[in-house]
């Protein structure tokens, strides 16, 4: 039985190709070359007038029940079970043919049947196709070419978002707080009534392609002005005067390494000065630190991701200082009467931020440049008390060790900033 299925099975395909053939020299002289698209419709049609003997239209459509012939293969539930059955199964002559193509695939080659009909069910029902798109023809004048246009088909929407990726990421933290300090006359520890206010600004925008690149740029500004009754020379002061401006440009070396070139810049905003004195101890641009250094970033998320941050270690660095005010430029380590210092080193720095709780935040930046003849240390340190999403109070502790400067009677070489404050938070 089964080798007299597979004798009918190939005297039909032979048939049909031999028909195939004929109808297609029916169609086209053999003096015209036809386009690989026009051979494959003109197959079509030949099958299925060797199948069903029917005639195409200008615009045929075919008919669904031909798609198993052309579709890639499948076993269909309903081939074997007509194939197979001892009971008579009323079907037409198109169908048994079909059947029997599909049943001479899954009996000689079942290699090439790759999915089933149960599959498709779950998958979803097939879409029919119920009318081919017409061209639309454009009327021209008569002395020009008529034009067809053929319309476009618009896809349909399934609900699929597609999102382009965001490599830019912006954060920013802002603060304004004060501090108020009243004595009176007779306070018995003597002292004096004080206002004083700080702000400050971060601002950061951050590049990540998520492949090799990192670019992070972060914009610190801070200033604090203060009022002394005691000081009959100047009204204001400042307490605190930064402007910053850290960027790096990575690659990644491993998951959290990366190849490092970091330029940090730094100078204030106003002049400083101390009470009842009218020196100016720095200005703006006196003096200006740059450090551009090379090395290797490691990215820290310790601790379930509470702690986080960067360490830049730095074998190389080159560091640039400029002082504007010649009278300043023995305080910073230059030379007598010179306005630059150049020097090569190292350098390293730690920006971390631990979030202990929702409330109770801690950010440090520790930052060191030795050129193995004399060496800076700035280690910041705020701690934050959030007690809603406005309102927070800072301390702020910051040692600071430079030995390139003339050493101080108490403190030597170390220098020490402090204060707690209250007022005004906003992040994002």
């Amino acid at each position: 039985m089964k080798q007299l299925k597979t004798t009918l099975t190939a005297i039909f395909v032979c048939a049909t190709g031999v028909t195939s053939q004929a109808q297609l020299l029916k169609m086209f002289p053999a003096n015209r070359t036809l386009s690989i698209t026009e051979q494959y419709t003109d197959s079509l049609k030949a099958v299925q007038l060797r199948l069903a003997g029917e005639t195409f239209d200008s615009t045929p459509t075919l008919k669904s029940s031909y798609a198993p012939l052309f579709l890639p293969p499948t076993f269909y539930k309903g081939v074997s079970r007509r194939a197979f059955t001892f009971d008579v199964v009323d079907t037409t002559a198109r169908t048994t043919l079909i059947d029997h193509a599909l049943l001479n695939i899954y009996l000689s080659r079942p290699d090439l049947v790759k999915n089933t009909e149960s599959r498709l069910e779950a998958v979803g029902p097939v879409r029919e196709v119920h009318k081919a798109i017409k061209p639309t023809v454009r009327q021209l004048p008569v002395n020009t070419i008529s034009e067809t246009v053929v319309p476009t088909p618009q896809p349909d929407d399934y609900g699929i978002k597609i999102y382009k990726p965001r490599f830019w990421s912006y954060a920013g933290d802002y603060y304004l707080q004060f501090i108020q300090n009243f004595v009176s006359g007779n306070w018995y520890k003597g002292g004096e009534s004080n206002y004083s206010m700080v702000g400050a600004v971060t601002m950061q925008a951050n590049y990540n392609n998520k492949q090799k690149v990192k670019w992070d740029n972060k914009l610190e500004m801070k200033l604090g002005l203060q009022t002394s009754r005691s000081d009959d020379l100047h009204k204001l002061k400042t307490s605190e005067d930064l402007l910053r401006y850290t960027g790096k440009l990575g690659f990644q070396a491993t998951k959290r390494w990366y190849y490092t070139v970091q330029l940090i810049v730094n100078t204030q905003f106003m002049r400083g000065y101390k009470n009842n004195d009218p020196l100016v101890y720095s200005d703006f641009l006196s003096p200006v630190n740059t450090n551009l250094s090379v090395g290797m970033d490691y990215n820290v998320s310790w601790f379930d991701k509470r702690l986080t941050g960067t360490i830049h270690l730095a074998p190389a660095a080159y560091n640039f200082r400029y002082v504007g005010r010649l009278g300043l430029s023995k305080r910073y380590g230059l030379g007598e009467g010179e306005h630059t210092l150049h020097d090569l080193g190292s350098e390293c720095t730690l920006d971390l931020a631990w979030n202990f709780s929702e409330m109770i935040r801690w950010k440090t930046r520790l930052y060191g440049y030795t050129t193995y003849r004399r060496g800076e240390i700035e280690w910041e340190n705020t701690l934050v008390f959030r007690f809603n999403r406005y309102i927070s109070s800072n301390i702020f502790i910051y040692p600071r060790f430079d030995d390139g400067v003339s050493p101080d009677d108490h403190y030597g070489y170390w220098q020490i900033k402090e204060y707690a404050s209250l007022g005004f938070s906003y992040s994002f």
